[in-house]
């Protein structure tokens, strides 16, 4: 892409670096799309909007409960339904799993935004 990406548009940090199709800034963590980041209040143009079951949107750092019990390979048991994920954080991951998160007595994991609704 460019040789000098652009600096962050919420911190202002000029040490950002790409990474596939993003911007990322190292300092506060931020991800964008170069194009949509072009203006000061554009960043939120290409940010993908990620809903939960019931249709709520999600964001980073929300808390959520599981829906629907979930089998978790290589565990007896699975993940139950309504259990509480606090903190989690939006990715693109793979077969739809584009959430990332810590669940207690299971570790980090990655799982759909269509399993979770917004606590």
């Amino acid at each position: 892409m460019n040789e000098n990406p652009p600096p962050c548009p919420k911190c202002s940090c000029e040490y950002t670096y790409e990474m596939n199709a993003l911007i990322v800034c190292p300092e506060c963590g931020h991800e964008w799309v170069p194009a949509a980041g072009a203006g000061e209040g554009g960043d939120a143009v290409g940010e993908r909007v990620v809903k939960d079951a019931v249709g709520n949107v999600l964001q980073d750092g929300d808390s959520v409960v599981v829906v629907k019990a979930l089998k978790v390979k290589g565990s007896p048991s699975g993940i139950k339904a309504g259990t509480k994920v606090r903190s989690i954080r939006l990715v693109d991951g793979v077969d739809g799993h584009d959430i990332d998160c810590k669940v207690d007595g299971f570790g980090a994991m990655q799982l759909k935004s269509s399993v979770v609704k917004k606590a």
